[in-house]
């Protein structure tokens, strides 16, 4: 039960990420509201309504079918052109940014309900326009429904300068560069905190895994999500440890190994771990928190291409990217799983080492030739060696990449004044 119930989640959470999915649920909503309208429509509703309020209601067949046409013909033109500005938001981000972004922006929550609202009135006013009779006169047409029809409208019409105030700040970078923060700070928080108060002990005396019983991928696709809970019930019920040999939110290949047991499963056991581990073809911040590195990292090194050159969005990034490597500091390496005083599960992680080198190579790579970028990185990575209550091996890894960072900038400056501002700040710091 638990495992569907994961599995479930898991669907809506992918399915959540598409443009349509609101728009759909909507549509279907105003669909139902439309017969939901009519069957209220045959209890006189609005017979009653025109006797006592007869100014709110039209009076007349041909009028009615005009205004319902109206507001149908206008509404799909303005869908059409939230749908255009949507795709031109997509490409703008794609060509400026990273194609990494897309998946964020299409789900947008507030530009698919726009884009819903749309697509949910005119399949409302539509279903509505089937019921009314050029020959209708006020006591037998749907007034009520008209009426309601006409209020979505001039809701949609507000919406469409909601929208067009959004998507305006959609494309900026500074919020851009917010929202893939916040998401990912959230995830790190959350796993920063079940790494709390845990008994070091067994985090070291983890036995080695190295002739563990090894065990291949069902299929192919990014690891997205695990269910611990169910895992541990399974390592439990076998009495064994596993080991996770593919980090989460990398791509798992067929016939490599993705776990090793420290004991020897049966076909039905290995079944049942597989059911509990989630394969997709695209990756969320919300379920690898490495993606918005690699995102910054895409963004700094597009904004310093030579058909951009764009140093103030790469400096902007740097900042957010500092302070995600800060709370990466407080996470430990071990990727151990510990519960009721026992290490059951054992996570291959990307190191924080790892990390930080990945992101400096492919910065150092293209943005070393820019004094104010190279001394922006550098401000960075001196922050980052003053954090405190840091494993040491972190310190190690930030001091060999300044050294790294410094060795390139000097190679690639050409000008003594540049190479030794570098010097002096390094020096500094």
């Amino acid at each position: 039960m638990k495992t569907l119930f994961i599995r479930i989640i898991t669907f809506f959470n992918t399915v959540r990420s598409k443009i349509a999915f609101y728009p759909t649920l909507v549509a279907l909503g105003g669909v139902i509201t439309a017969f939901g309208m009519m069957i209220i429509e045959n209890e006189g509703v609005s017979r009653a309504l025109v006797e006592s309020f007869p100014k709110l209601l039209i009076e007349d067949g041909d009028t009615a079918l005009t205004i319902m046409s109206a507001c149908i013909g206008g509404l799909i033109s303005m869908m059409v052109f939230s749908f255009s500005m949507v795709m031109l938001l997509l490409s703008q981000a794609s060509s400026n940014f990273s194609p990494r972004l897309l998946p964020g922006l299409i789900s947008d929550k507030t530009h698919q309900i726009i884009l819903g609202l749309y697509l949910g009135t005119i399949m409302y006013n539509i279903f509505t326009l089937f019921s009314i009779e050029p020959t209708d006169e006020k006591y037998t047409l749907p007034g009520l429904s008209i009426l309601f029809g006409i209020f979505l409208t001039i809701l949609c019409l507000c919406a469409f300068i909601y929208f067009i105030h959004n998507i305006s700040q959609s494309i900026q970078i500074n919020n851009i560069l917010d929202t893939i923060y916040d998401t990912s700070k959230e995830r790190l928080n959350a796993i920063i905190e079940k790494e709390k108060s845990k008994d070091t002990s067994l985090i070291e005396n983890f036995p080695d895994t190295e002739n563990w019983h090894s065990y291949t991928a069902p299929e192919t696709g990014y690891f997205q999500n695990i269910s611990f809970s169910n895992i541990q019930d399974i390592c439990e019920e076998q009495k064994t440890k596993l080991h996770v040999t593919v980090p989460q939110g990398v791509f798992a290949l067929q016939h490599r190994t993705f776990f090793k047991s420290e004991k020897e499963l049966d076909e039905e056991t290995i079944n049942k771990i597989f059911s509990n581990i989630n394969f997709a073809r695209g990756e969320l911040i919300g379920d690898n928190y490495i993606l918005a590195f690699k995102q910054m990292t895409e963004i700094i090194v597009k904004a310093m291409s030579p058909g951009i050159n764009d140093p103030g969005t790469a400096i902007n990034a740097i900042d957010y990217i500092t302070e995600l490597f800060a709370l990466r500091m407080k996470k430990r390496d071990s990727g151990i799983l510990i519960s009721n005083d026992v290490a059951f599960l054992k996570m291959a992680i990307v190191t924080f080492r790892e990390l930080l080198y990945n992101v400096m190579a492919s910065i150092r790579t293209y943005c070393k030739h820019d004094p104010i970028i190279v001394q922006k990185l550098i401000l960075m990575l001196t922050y980052l060696k003053e954090q405190k209550g840091c494993d040491a091996s972190y310190t190690e890894a930030i001091t060999t990449e300044l050294e790294n960072l410094i060795i390139d900038a000097e190679r690639s400056f050409e000008n003594e004044y540049d190479i030794q501002a570098i010097r002096n700040l390094s020096e500094l710091n």
